[in-house]
């Protein structure tokens, strides 16, 4: 069988399915942006890769700011559609393709290939009210965000009319999509190695001059950029409450100073920088470790150091790393808010507090630093609940095989 897998930040979500199709003898089409396909390091005789680039005029054209997003979907969509047709001169027909309709790179995928099976990766419909958009006063959203969110969903409602099955990684994540198409949505995470992602009892690591080990008072905080969506602007403004109630407290806040979702920032300007010049002398800098983005090693290190560790977001696309922390046997303070409420429950195998209630998520991390045995109870259940539900090896991966294996069978 040959699998074709198009995203233009492979591999993305298909990791964990292109090596376990290759390792079984399945060929692997994988079709990327070429800045994403250069930095990925796998290789292997059943995988083909084929690149492409935006035209370089792309990002010159003035165009509408809510036209913005819909110009680049097609633009992606004619490079992807050129890919294709540069994949079927070498002989590489797909008998099934995988493709994420947020890009726009499955615009022209059933034109393209009529008779191939399409499985989308559905990750987020957006809508107007109810989930990410105007969650947060602080940040509210202009008057004409409606035309850039319809058109931006463009790509997606016609790739669901287009695709033969789906599939979301979390229940709540598929309920936003329209109800006529979730029929065809299966519910599955991508799933977490828990034989890698562990705790570690002996568990060091060192930063900055600093050597931490497991029982040390270390607050953690992870994100891939620090940054309002995922409550970087909570997490900061808990600081001076946290450091009265736990002066001991070491915290260690993992992410870079871009922005991946929300609104943009000036060249050279960050939310890290206006958050730490707004809380100024009322927090303790010196107790606080900003270590950028780390490499997949260190980042597991520091969840298994960890004494309690904060996950806070939106209501909006769940993060790999809240359960890589609930399976390194984190102790968890989460914001109520979905999808985290579908993962975790308040007392059992994590604490929940309001995304906003800065103080509540002080006391919650003080208190967990303040008392560690009584957190070893929701250590294990959020180490279990991960095992039993989204376990890569013993779930994620061979129902998503089986997924893959029931579309092309239909040819």
């Amino acid at each position: 069988m040959l699998v074709c897998f198009i995203h233009q930040n492979l591999p993305a979500q298909y990791r964990h399915l292109i090596a376990a199709l290759l390792q079984r003898g399945d060929r692997v089409l994988a079709i990327g942006e070429h800045k994403a396909t250069s930095r990925w390091v796998l290789r292997h005789p059943n995988l083909a890769i084929v690149s492409y680039r935006l035209p370089e005029a792309v990002h010159g054209v003035p165009v509408p700011a809510h036209l913005r997003a819909m110009f680049l979907q097609t633009a992606r969509a004619d490079a992807v559609l050129k890919a294709l047709r540069e994949a079927r001169s070498k002989g590489l027909v797909p008998d099934l393709v995988v493709a994420h309709p947020g890009w726009g790179e499955a615009l022209y995928l059933r034109g393209a290939l009529p008779d191939t099976p399409f499985l989308g990766y559905c990750e987020f419909y957006y809508r107007m009210q109810g989930a990410d958009v105007g969650f947060d006063p602080e940040y509210p959203v202009d008057a004409n965000h409606w035309q850039r969110l319809q058109l931006r969903n463009m790509s997606q409602l016609l790739a669901l009319h287009d695709m033969d099955a789906g599939w979301c990684a979390t229940a709540w994540q598929r309920a936003q999509f329209p109800a006529e198409y979730q029929p065809r949505l299966q519910v599955l995470h991508e799933g977490v190695d828990t034989g890698l992602v562990r705790p570690d009892a002996q568990a060091e690591w060192q930063f900055g001059g600093r050597r931490l080990r497991r029982g040390d008072p270390v607050v953690t905080y992870a994100a891939r950029n620090l940054e309002p969506y995922r409550g970087f602007h909570s997490f900061m403004r808990c600081l001076p409450r946290l450091q009265q109630l736990a002066p001991e407290a070491l915290v260690v806040m993992v992410g870079g100073d871009e922005v991946s979702y929300g609104q943009r920032l000036p060249p050279g300007d960050s939310y890290r920088q206006r958050l730490m010049a707004e809380l100024g002398d009322r927090v303790d800098w010196s107790r606080v470790m900003f270590t950028g983005r780390l490499p997949y090693a260190d980042h597991l290190k520091v969840l298994q150091i960890s004494a309690v560790h904060a996950y806070l977001s939106y209501p909006f696309v769940l993060s790999w790393s809240m359960l890589e922390a609930m399976a390194s046997g984190c102790c968890l303070v989460a914001s109520a808010t979905p999808p985290v409420r579908e993962v975790i429950e308040d007392g059992v195998n994590g604490r929940l507090v309001d995304f906003f209630d800065t103080d509540g998520l002080a006391r919650a991390l003080a208190q967990a630093l303040h008392d560690p045995a009584a957190t070893q109870p929701l250590r294990e259940a959020a180490r279990r609940t991960v095992c039993e539900r989204y376990d890569l090896r013993g779930h994620c991966l061979p129902a998503g095989l089986a997924m893959l294996d029931r579309l092309a069978a239909r040819g």
